[in-house]
Formats: structure tokens, C-alpha cells, sequence
């Protein structure tokens, strides 16, 4: 228990906050790592989920491999790479590119599929091209799926981060790491609260954003 308090007393401290090394520029590390893993996973997983979802084709070995992807031992994977890579951030940030890229490619074609038949078939009964259908129809009506997988993934790499320091990048990982090896139990939880906060936060971010687009005429 006075581990917690420590921990508690530690986040409370404005010097715990500032410098190169402090909480604050962690969590921007960690902010970051999270944004950049996330937009590289989305250019890829994105388009492929889309037009999975709108020809239909491809679903079950999207949904074989995506499960195969998730099955990946994250650490391992980092750890890997980083032996053909060096120390940095291009190893682990493979690993997080890899966990984040099935939820956004399950989120995207779930999206698509959802989209009401009917609806469909009256957008091309009024001459709308397949393009346009997606465009214009199955993505705006799918958004708050597409948006969910997106959800998913960000809790997924802002929780799995903290493994960056374990290759020499930075993030929160480094004052976990950095407690365990100075047996300083107040620092690791610090950072543990830190990484959980941040991710409850993202994930209110998330759950507005999806209330506001359901709110939008016909994206319910």
C-alpha cells in the first residue's frame, strides 16, 4: 500500500514532470509512438478493410491472418526485429504496426458490412459507380465501426509502448524499466498509472467522438 501512495505522490510532483527525462516528455514520447504507430497502421490496414468489406472478398483470410497477427508474442516480436534492426524505434515500432493493424482492417470491413443492404442497392440504382457507393454511402454510414477498430488499435499500442524502452527507445517504459532495474516499486507504478490514465483518456476520446458521429443524421 505505500508503494501506491508513493507512486500517487510521485505523479503529484511538479519536478517529477520537468526535463528531458521527466514524466512529461515521456508521456509526449509514449503520445507519440502511439500517434505514429497508429497512422502507419492505418494507411495500411484501411484501404485494405474498405474494400474488403465492400466486394466481400478476402474476408476469411483476413480473419484467419488477423488472428495469426494477434497470436504474435509482442516482446518476442520486438525483440527480433530488433536484433536484424539495431536499438531505436524502428524495431518496436514494426511490433506496434503489426498489433494495430487487425483491429483497423476488422474495424474497417465491419464498417462496410454493416451498411444496410437496401440502402446500397438504391445508392447504385441511381447510377453511382462502385466508388462512389463506398465513398459516399458505406463509409459515412460504417464511420462509427471504422472509428471502433481505430479505438481498438490505440489501446492496443498505448498499452503495449511501454515495451520501447526495452530496445533503447523512450516512452513510459523507460521510468517502468528504469524502477525495476533501481528496485524503486513507487516509480514502476508511477509509470504504470501513467500508461493506465493515458489510455483511459484516449479511450474517452474515442467514445466521444463515436457518440458525436451517431448523433449525425444517418450515421446511427
Amino acid at each position: 500500500m505505500n508503494h501506491v501512495i508513493d507512486a500517487f505522490e510521485l505523479l503529484a510532483d511538479p519536478d517529477a514532470w520537468g526535463g528531458p527525462g521527466g514524466f512529461g516528455a515521456r508521456t509526449l514520447e509514449h503520445l507519440w509512438y502511439t500517434a505514429l504507430a497508429l497512422l502507419i497502421s492505418a494507411v495500411i490496414a484501411l484501404p485494405a478493410g474498405l474494400v474488403i468489406g465492400h466486394t466481400g472478398r478476402g474476408r476469411a483470410l483476413a480473419v484467419i491472418s488477423t488472428g495469426m497477427v494477434r497470436a504474435l508474442p509482442t516482446l518476442g516480436l520486438i525483440t527480433l526485429a530488433a536484433l536484424f534492426l539495431g536499438i531505436g524505434l524502428t524495431a518496436p515500432m514494426i511490433a506496434f504496426v503489426v498489433l494495430a493493424v487487425p483491429s483497423i482492417i476488422a474495424g474497417a470491413y465491419a464498417g462496410v458490412e454493416s451498411v444496410n443492404p437496401v440502402t446500397v442497392d438504391a445508392a447504385k440504382a441511381q447510377g453511382m459507380s462502385r466508388w462512389q457507393v463506398l465513398t459516399r454511402v458505406e463509409i459515412p454510414l460504417g464511420l462509427p465501426l471504422i472509428i471502433g477498430g481505430l479505438r481498438n488499435a490505440a489501446l492496443q499500442v498505448v498499452a503495449t509502448a511501454t515495451l520501447a524502452a526495452y530496445v533503447g527507445a523512450g516512452g513510459l517504459g523507460r521510468q517502468l524499466f528504469l524502477g525495476l532495474r533501481t528496485q524503486d516499486y513507487a516509480m514502476m507504478l508511477a509509470a504504470s498509472i501513467a500508461v493506465i490514465l493515458l489510455a483511459i483518456v484516449l479511450d474517452a476520446s474515442f467514445e466521444v467522438t463515436q457518440r458525436l458521429l451517431r448523433r449525425v443524421p444517418g450515421l446511427a
